[in-house]
């Protein structure tokens, strides 16, 4: 018999599963291209403002040619301006040019701007993980909650990563709180996309409704 909780799960992932990432166009692999792109996306994500609006500024610097780190620090800052700009990103436009600039000159220097090499010097330890992502200007807690939520489908030692504000959206779905209760229900799931589904379900009210109804 089908359990309530696998219902709602089910109907979740289903018409919520795809990951922020995938909606900002990353084909996100364990290589330095697309995790530059990631740590760019959870950096915009992170801010207080819709995400539409960051997905599409992820996309607009993509497209401006701002896709690994170098090409970001030797862009000017008002490239990245007008970037950010043009995705609509426009009330910490100023502020986000100069932090991004900042961390993808940090991001060379430290680790020849591949974030692999972060993972290594974290040694498998997601504490740490989370540590290093927070040296970048403009990631903070929330940034670097995204960047690993998203990313442990590439970087295994940090699944299940169920933050905050994916147990949030459980929450508001009579899930439980555990993480490794909440991948048990999900089966076989990839854990970023449950992630991203449960947050999406945190942040929009109408998404857990609808998936409460469904499920029945």
């Amino acid at each position: 018999m089908d359990r309530p909780e696998r219902r709602v799960v089910r109907e979740l992932v289903g018409a919520h599963g795809r990951t922020y990432a995938e909606e900002a166009g990353i084909g996100l692999r364990d290589t330095p291209q697309p995790l530059y792109r990631l740590l760019v996306l959870s950096h915009l994500l992170s801010a207080r403002i819709r995400g539409s609006i960051a997905l599409a500024a992820a996309r607009a610097l993509h497209e401006a040619g701002l896709r690994d780190p170098r090409r970001m620090a030797r862009a000017s800052w008002q490239e990245r301006v007008d970037a950010l700009g043009r995705g609509g990103y426009r009330r910490y436009d100023e502020r986000t040019a100069t932090q991004l600039g900042d961390a993808a000159e940090l991001l060379t220097e430290r680790w020849g701007g591949d974030l692999r090499r972060l993972r290594r010097e974290a040694d498998g330890k997601v504490p740490e993980l989370r540590r290093l992502l927070q040296e970048f200007p403009g990631i903070g807690p929330a940034g670097a909650d995204i960047f690993l939520r998203e990313a442990q489908g590439v970087w295994p030692e940090a699944a299940p990563y169920l933050d905050a504000k994916a147990l949030q959206g459980a929450e508001r779905l009579n899930l439980p709180g555990d993480p490794e209760r909440l991948t048990e229900l999900a089966g076989d799931t990839d854990p970023a996309v449950l992630a991203a589904a449960l947050v999406r379900a945190a942040v929009d009210k109408e998404v857990a409704q609808d998936t409460l109804r469904r499920a029945g």
